[in-house]
C-alpha cells in the first residue's frame, strides 16, 4: 500500500469547487452577469469579537442602493468564507439567484478556529446549557453574538435575520436556532448533519471508509495554533490509484491506514477544552467506536428541544442524499416535536447532496432522470417565499406553503402535505419467504444461508472511482447486486395497482452467522418493467429496461443490535432478531413495476469490512481477526412500509 501523503495548495478556485457539496455555489443564471455582486453590492471583511474575546472573520455584501432597509441572511462555514481582500467578490451571493437580486444584506462567517477566524476549532462543537459565564462559547454563543454586532453596526440593516447552510453550514444553520437571539427570524438548515455517530463517517455504528480521506480536512489543527490562515494546512491522503475497492481491499485493516495521518504537525497539537486530544479527527474516529461521551455530546438532534418559536424554520434535503439523509429528517421531526408553537416545516426533493441549490434544468441523480427544472422550482417557488415572508414581510406564517413539499420519486411529481409522515398512511408487513419471494404472510421459518466472503466484499457500485464522497450510488442501477450470490434477493410479484410508500421503513431480520460479528445491510428497490424509456444521459453500458432503482438502503453494524453505546457480539449460529430502520422515503411503486428487497452483509468501500469476528474496537483489528464466515436469514424476518392510502 502505498504510504505517501501529498500537500494540496488549494486556490480559492480550488477550494470553492472542492467543496460545492457543502455550499451553496451554484451555476449563475443566464441573465445574471459575471460582475453583477460587485456591480450591485458593497463587501466589507470586519473581524467581530464573541463573549470571550476571540475574533471571528466575517464577510457582509451590502446592496449599494442604501435607499431602503434589509433584512440579513447569514452563512457560517468551515469551508472559508473567501474570497478574501479588498475587490475579491464571490460571484453569486445568498441562497438563490432571486434572493440575490431582490436584495438582501448577505453575511459570511468563518467558524472559531477556521481560516481568518481566531479560537480553537472542535469537529462538531459540543453544545454548552445554562452557560454561566464569557468564558463557555458554542456555536449558539458565537451566533448569538454575530447577530448581536450585526443588527447594530451595519447599516440599513431592518433588524430581521436569517440563516442558511448545506451540510456543515446546516449544522450551524440548526445551532443557531438553539437559544436564538431576538433579531434571528429564519433558518433554514439544508443536508443538516445532526450526529456524527448517524450521519457522514458513521451510518448505525459502521464506519463509512467512502469518507477516508475527508477525514483531515475535518480534524486537522492550524500549525499557527489558533491564529488564522488563509491557505490550506491540512494534507489529504493520496492513495494512487482510481480504483477505491482494489485500494482498500489491499490495504487490510483500517489500523493499516494510520500511516496516512501521521504529519509532522501533530507535535504541535494543542488540548481541546473538552479535555479530549483534538489531533486529528482520525484518532477520535479510532479512539471512540463506540457511541460514548464524544459522539454524545457532540449531537445536536437531542438539544432541539431548545429552539424558540420566535425562530421559523425550513429544513431541506434530498431523497437521494449520500451524506447526510439521518440530520434533515430528524431535525425537523424533532423541532416538530418540541417546539409546537414554531413555524416548521419541511421540503425533500429528488436530489443528491445539496443539488437543490443548483440551477441545472433537467434534474438528474447518476443515471436516474428525475424531471426538469426541480431545483429552479425550489429555490423560486419555496426558498424565496419562507425567506422573503419572514425577513421582509407579514411574518405572520402564513406563507401559503405546505407543512411538507414533499416529491414523490417515482410519480415524478411534488405533493403538498399537512403532515410528514402523512396521516393518512397504514402499516404494511412484508416477509422474506422462499424463492426471492417477498410476501404478505410468513412462510415458515426456514433459514437461506449465504457466504460472506471477507476477500470478496459486495461493492456498493458496479462503478466505483476514486471520489470524496459517493454520490450516484444512491440510484445505481442494483442488477449486479442481484446476481451475486451472497445477495439474497425478495421481490413481489408485477405489481397490478401503484403502490406508495410514504414515511421510515423498519426491517426485522431474523438472522444467524458462524461467526461472532456481523454488518447486515438492507436495500428496498424499485424494479422497473422491461418498456421503461431510457433517458438521454444514462451510461452507454445500462438501459432502463428492467433497471433496479435503489429507493433506500441501510447498514446496521451488528454489534450495535441492542445498544450503540454497549456492543455485544452475536452467539455463532444462534437466531437473532436485528432491526434497522430504514430512513423516510416517499415513492410509488407504479403498476407494472415490482418492489424488491435484497440483503447483504458487506457493502465495500461505501463501509468498512467487518471482522466477522468480534473484537472490541474494529479500527484496531489484526489481519487475523478477519474471517469468511456463512450467514442466515430466516423467512420470518420482515419489513414493515408506510402505505398512503
Amino acid at each position: 500500500m502505498k504510504q505517501t501523503v501529498r500537500l494540496f495548495v488549494l486556490s480559492a478556485f480550488f477550494l470553492i469547487a472542492f467543496q460545492s457539496c457543502k455550499k451553496t455555489t451554484q451555476k449563475v443564471g443566464l441573465d445574471v452577469a459575471e460582475n453583477y455582486v460587485a456591480n450591485n453590492y458593497t463587501k466589507q471583511e470586519v473581524d467581530i469579537a464573541m463573549r470571550d474575546g476571540v475574533k471571528l472573520h466575517t464577510t457582509i455584501y451590502s446592496p449599494r442602493d442604501t435607499s431602503k432597509e434589509y433584512p440579513i441572511i447569514m452563512q457560517r462555514t468551515p469551508y472559508s468564507s473567501r474570497p478574501y481582500g479588498k475587490g475579491n467578490f464571490r460571484k453569486q451571493i445568498g441562497p438563490n439567484i432571486n434572493m440575490m437580486k431582490d436584495g438582501y444584506i448577505v453575511v459570511y462567517q468563518d467558524v472559531r478556529g477556521r481560516w481568518l477566524s481566531e479560537g480553537h476549532y472542535e469537529n462538531m462543537r459540543a453544545y454548552i446549557p445554562n452557560k454561566t459565564d464569557s468564558t463557555q462559547v458554542d456555536e449558539s454563543s458565537d451566533t448569538y453574538d454575530t447577530i448581536e454586532w450585526l443588527v447594530n453596526h451595519v447599516a440599513n440593516n431592518n433588524g430581521r435575520v436569517g440563516l442558511w447552510g448545506i451540510s456543515y453550514p446546516g449544522f450551524y444553520a440548526t445551532y443557531g436556532t438553539i437559544d436564538p437571539h431576538p433579531a434571528l427570524k429564519a433558518s433554514s438548515p439544508q443536508a443538516c448533519i445532526g450526529d456524527f455517530f448517524f450521519d457522514d463517517f458513521h451510518h448505525n455504528g459502521a464506519y463509512l471508509l467512502s469518507y477516508f480521506r475527508a477525514t483531515s480536512l475535518f480534524g486537522t489543527p492550524r500549525p499557527n495554533g489558533d491564529q488564522p490562515i488563509d491557505t490550506a494546512w491540512y494534507t489529504l491522503p493520496d492513495i494512487g490509484t482510481e480504483d477505491q475497492y482494489e485500494f482498500f481491499l489491499e490495504a487490510g485493516p483500517l489500523k493499516n491506514l494510520n500511516t496516512f495521518f501521521e504529519y509532522d504537525i501533530k507535535d504541535q497539537i494543542s488540548l481541546a477544552p473538552d479535555g479530549m486530544t483534538d489531533d486529528f479527527f482520525w484518532n477520535e474516529l479510532k479512539e471512540h467506536p463506540n457511541y460514548d461521551e464524544l459522539w454524545q455530546r457532540r449531537g445536536l438532534i437531542q438539544h432541539l428541544d431548545k429552539t424558540k418559536p420566535h425562530v421559523a424554520t425550513m429544513i431541506v434535503g434530498g431523497w437521494f442524499d449520500a451524506e447526510d439523509l439521518y440530520g434533515p429528517l430528524e431535525t425537523y421531526k424533532n423541532i416538530e416535536k418540541h417546539n409546537t408553537g414554531a413555524y416548521n416545516t419541511m421540503v425533500f426533493g429528488p436530489w443528491d447532496h445539496g443539488r437543490w441549490a443548483r440551477r441545472n434544468g433537467r434534474s438528474l441523480v447518476g443515471n436516474y432522470y428525475f424531471g426538469d427544472s426541480i431545483s429552479e422550482f425550489y429555490q423560486d417557488k419555496i426558498e424565496t417565499r419562507f425567506f422573503h415572508h419572514f425577513l421582509k414581510g407579514e411574518a405572520d406564517g402564513k406563507t401559503g406553503l405546505p407543512e411538507a413539499y414533499v416529491y414523490d420519486s417515482g410519480r415524478k411529481e411534488w405533493s403538498e402535505m399537512d403532515a410528514w409522515p402523512p396521516k393518512k398512511t397504514t402499516k404494511k408487513t412484508m416477509f422474506l419467504s422462499e424463492n426471492q419471494e417477498l410476501t404478505l404472510e410468513p412462510k415458515g421459518t426456514k433459514g437461506i444461508q449465504f457466504v460472506s466472503d471477507i476477500k470478496k466484499p459486495v461493492p456498493y457500485s458496479e462503478d466505483i472511482k476514486s471520489v470524496f464522497t459517493p454520490r450516484k450510488y444512491m440510484t445505481d442501477d442494483q442488477r449486479f447486486a442481484a446476481r451475486r450470490s451472497d445477495v439474497l434477493v425478495f421481490e413481489t410479484e408485477i405489481l397490478e395497482e401503484d403502490l406508495t410508500l410514504a414515511g421510515p421503513i423498519m426491517a426485522n431480520l431474523k438472522v444467524a452467522t458462524t461467526g461472532t460479528a456481523a454488518d447486515w445491510i438492507v436495500k428496498v428497490i424499485d424494479v422497473h418493467p422491461a418498456n421503461a424509456e431510457t433517458n438521454a444521459e444514462m451510461q452507454d453500458h445500462l438501459k432502463m429496461s428492467n433497471y433496479h432503482l435503489m429507493v433506500r438502503s441501510e447498514v446496521l453494524r451488528g454489534r450495535f443490535r441492542n445498544s450503540f453505546t454497549d456492543p455485544e457480539p452475536f452467539t455463532p449460529n444462534a437466531k437473532t432478531t436485528v432491526d434497522i430502520k430504514l430512513q423516510d422515503v416517499f415513492h410509488t411503486f407504479k403498476k407494472g413495476h415490482k418492489l424488491q428487497v435484497q440483503v447483504q452483509s458487506t457493502w465495500f468501500p461505501l463501509i468498512d469490512l467487518n471482522p466477522q469476528t468480534y473484537v472490541e474496537n474494529i479500527f484496531k483489528a489484526d489481519e487475523s481477526d478477519f474471517k469468511t464466515q456463512t450467514h442466515t436469514v430466516f423467512t420470518d424476518s420482515s419489513l414493515e412500509f408506510s402505505i398512503l392510502e
